[in-house]
């Protein structure tokens, strides 16, 4: 028989990402809130996306993966998962997944409600109550990516609940500190806007006119969880919003 050679011939491709410029390493290692092997907290803007959409803007989990492959000097694949999100137009507190265990104990943890999520709003109106349980049944309209407070028993509906503390004013508006109990489609906008105090400048949910920036004056302040893999308690906090001058954030 004739001496046959079989070459196997393997690529070897290696993941690139964008380069990032000095001024967009020093912003993003700047809004870290916490990080460790597995987690990445980071404090996002108003008006940054957390998952692609049809804009085609770039997602925050592609520019932390540029930023740890630069700041690492790390080639090939980065990690980084996604176990929740927050709207667009909204700043605040975004954990991210830097290992599949800890995307898949997250994703978990946010989906059965053991992590603990406070809010704050900036509204147009003061609540008549200044701290009380809100409970309503909501339906979202997927094409007006919209939510509605319904009767209990409208099909589709499901139960809402968070508290609200109504903690300080500032000249016109009136801050307003906010407990999620349930994790709906724009709940605390929907809920807010219920009790006739709906968030500044957003304008889907009753408020007169909108932000200079396009956000809404919502922010997540504050999450607590047990660490997926260290079985720790975390507290993070993100007392500013980044890009904003007004300081309703970090009242007392």
């Amino acid at each position: 028989m004739p001496n046959c050679q079989y070459i196997c011939i393997v690529k070897l491709t290696e993941m690139v990402y964008r380069t990032l410029s000095d001024a967009e390493m020093a912003d993003i290692a700047g809004r870290i809130l916490y990080e460790d092997n597995h987690i990445l907290a980071f404090n996002k803007k108003a008006g940054e996306i957390v998952q692609g959409d049809k804009t085609g803007d770039e997602p925050l989990p592609e520019t932390l993966k540029a930023f740890i492959a630069r700041r690492d000097n790390k080639p090939g694949q980065v990690f980084m998962g996604v176990p929740h999100r927050l709207d667009r137009p909204v700043s605040g507190i975004c954990l991210f997944a830097k290992t599949s265990k800890a995307l898949e104990r997250l994703t978990a943890m946010f989906r059965d409600g053991n992590v603990q999520k406070t809010y704050r709003a900036l509204c147009c109106k003061a609540p008549a109550v200044k701290s009380a349980t809100l409970e309503n049944w909501l339906v979202r309209n997927e094409k007006a990516n919209k939510s509605f407070i319904v009767p209990e028993g409208t099909p589709g509906a499901k139960c809402a609940k968070l508290i609200y503390t109504h903690i300080g004013d500032t000249d016109r508006y009136h801050v307003l500190e906010v407990r999620l109990l349930t994790g709906r489609h724009h709940q605390i906008r929907c809920q807010l806007a219920g009790i006739g105090c709906p968030i500044k400048g957003d304008l889907k949910y009753g408020a007169p006119r909108s932000n200079p920036d396009g956000g809404i004056s919502l922010h997540a302040y504050e999450i607590r969880f047990i660490h997926p893999v260290r079985k720790e308690p975390v507290t993070i906090t993100a007392s500013s919003a980044p890009g904003r001058t007004i300081p309703w954030v970090s009242l007392p």
